[in-house]
């Protein structure tokens, strides 16, 4: 069996400078590193917050809307994590996503209460930053040579 642990110099591999090229490629695109947990917890919470602040039985229309919501949230999270090149142009997805969360309590529910309004306002704001926070390092990283 041959021994594959052994980790030779690849200076002189022909593909060096490609492989090279391709590393600093891939590091680039993660200059949102910190935020991608973040969005996850986001969109967690938004899935579980109708529990959290009790409105199932006052807003029913609203707790599927939000469970909603947060499970995309968190897929766009996901998505940040897994193929950051391809998912950082939906940033701008997800500010909509929180502008929506900030008025869905009026469109989506019936007369809700303040810590209701209080909640959603709080999660859409947040996606609102994050969302900004993740096209601002993409639109950084894209301007690198």
């Amino acid at each position: 069996m041959a021994n594959v642990s052994h980790r030779g110099d690849i200076s002189s591999h022909p593909d060096v400078s490609e492989m090279r090229e391709r590393y600093a490629r891939m590091l680039g695109g993660r200059d949102v590193a910190l935020v991608d947990g973040p969005v996850f917890l986001l969109g967690l919470y938004c899935a579980a917050s109708p529990w959290i602040v009790h409105y199932t039985a006052s807003q029913p229309p609203l707790v599927v809307h939000n469970l909603i919501m947060g499970i995309a949230i968190g897929l766009l999270a996901l998505g940040f994590t897994t193929a950051p090149a391809r998912m950082y142009g939906l940033s701008w997805a997800m500010c909509a996503l929180g502008v929506w969360m900030i008025i869905a309590p009026w469109i989506v529910g019936s007369s809700p209460d303040t810590g209701v309004i209080v909640n959603n306002i709080v999660i859409g704001a947040l996606a609102v930053v994050l969302g900004a926070l993740c096209a601002g390092a993409s639109a950084r990283s894209a301007a690198r040579p």
